[in-house]
């Protein structure tokens, strides 16, 4: 699923947690889906909770952005890796 403007905070949640293994499973598709969910979390995160009972929250966004610099250098490390792979073509070859 791909995230919009429109998306809820639980659709984003779900994107985070659904592609933070990226690494675990060497998908680049998977580390820039989970790019993205953590660009949304910082944008759509409250800094600060408050609930009913006086119990309040505050959130440190340092968290998910080590989250995001690692997945982008991730991606970058291994999408241009696979791009530098070359392959022979033994097309007209004849023995």
């Amino acid at each position: 699923m791909a995230l919009t403007s429109a998306s809820t905070l639980a659709e984003i949640k779900a994107q985070y947690f659904d592609n933070a293994a990226y690494e675990e499973n060497a998908s680049p598709s998977e580390a820039a889906a989970f790019i993205t969910a953590c660009r949304y979390l910082l944008l759509k995160l409250p800094k600060r909770i408050r609930d009913g009972g006086g119990y309040e929250t505050e959130l440190d966004p340092i968290i998910i952005q080590a989250e995001l610099k690692a997945a982008q250098q991730w991606r970058r490390a291994n999408v241009t890796s696979q791009r530098s792979v070359r392959y022979a073509s033994f097309e007209g070859f004849r023995t």
